[in-house]
This record gives structure tokens, C-alpha cells and sequence, in this order.
């Protein structure tokens, strides 16, 4: 169950890719039903390492790091655009990799938009009334509360609206903070 009695500050997060850069992105809440933001930052990173199929964290988690260097404390939970777990049998994802680098002390859910090869682990929300499920893996938080916490973000449809407003960000070509 969400803790009402102590401030939360959830920590929303995506990274856009150029082909010389990339562009993380961070909307930050009070509350899961929250519609704007309380703060939001960007940073670009310049050196980038190249994708590396089923080692996408490699990639984005020195993204992520960067971003969340911005934030004035630590979030009490972090959302990534991405999975948490690859499969069901614990293999760890960009989430997990997170999780770790942060001395598993802030909880993360992932949020993937489509699903990943042996991702039936996940478990599938549906939002509004898209036919099409958003994938949800955590750690650090039961999954069932990661999934009510996701579900209960605001806007009517399929991605929550502080999700989109995240991915806008990370596509922008607006100066960093």
C-alpha cells in the first residue's frame, strides 16, 4: 500500500539516442495520480557506448546516472522506461542493473511499451481502453504494488502521462539544464 504519511518523490526516467548523443530525461512527482511534474531535468551525454543486444544497460545506465546526479535527493522510487527483469528467471535488466548500482535502496519498476523475447514473466496493465498492455517488472516493491502504482498514474490512456511527458523530453532538442 502507498505510504501517504511520508513525501514521495518518484523519479520518472527515459533516454533519447541521436546518432552522436544521447538525451536523459527525468520528470519528477510527489504522487503516482500526479498530472505535471514538480521538476523536471535533462542532460546530454555525449559519449555514448554502442547498443549491444541483450545488453541495452550498458548503454543506458551511465545515461540514467547522469540524470539522476541532477536531483536535489534521492527519489523514493524510480520508473524506467524499459524491464527490470528479462525473463522469469531473474536475469537482470536495465532495472536491475539500476537497482544495484544504487545499493539496492531505492525501489524500481520498469515500464516497457512492448513486449521483450521471454517477457511473459512480466506482467501486462492495461490502460484506458488500449487493447494493448504496458509490461511491468520491479524490484524493491512488490510487483502487485508496482503495477497499482503504475495503474494508478494519471491521464486516460494506454501510457500515463507523465510517461509520455518523460519520452518527450528525452526526444527534444531543448538546451540541458
Amino acid at each position: 500500500m502507498e505510504n501517504t504519511t511520508q513525501t514521495q518523490t518518484i523519479a520518472c526516467i527515459d533516454v533519447g539516442y541521436t546518432d552522436s548523443a544521447a538525451r536523459a530525461a527525468c520528470a519528477v512527482i510527489d504522487n503516482w495520480r500526479a498530472s505535471r511534474p514538480v521538476a523536471e531535468h535533462v542532460a546530454k551525454i555525449h559519449e555514448v557506448k554502442e547498443y549491444q543486444p541483450g545488453e541495452f544497460y550498458r548503454r543506458e545506465l551511465p545515461c540514467i546516472q547522469v540524470v539522476l546526479a541532477k536531483l536535489d535527493q534521492p527519489p523514493t522510487c524510480i520508473v524506467v522506461d524499459g524491464y527490470v527483469w528479462l525473463d522469469g528467471n531473474g536475469r537482470p535488466g536495465l532495472g536491475a542493473h539500476l537497482y544495484e548500482t544504487l545499493d539496492r535502496k531505492i525501489p524500481v519498476i520498469g515500464v516497457a511499451k512492448n513486449p521483450f523475447k521471454d517477457s511473459n514473466h512480466a506482467t501486462e496493465l492495461r490502460r484506458g481502453t488500449s487493447d494493448r498492455p504496458l509490461y511491468v517488472t520491479a524490484v524493491g516493491i512488490p510487483i502487485a504494488q508496482a503495477v497499482l502504482n503504475i495503474g494508478a498514474m494519471h491521464g486516460p490512456h494506454r501510457l500515463p502521462t507523465i510517461l509520455k511527458r518523460v519520452d518527450q523530453l528525452s526526444r527534444q532538442d531543448q538546451p540541458e539544464e
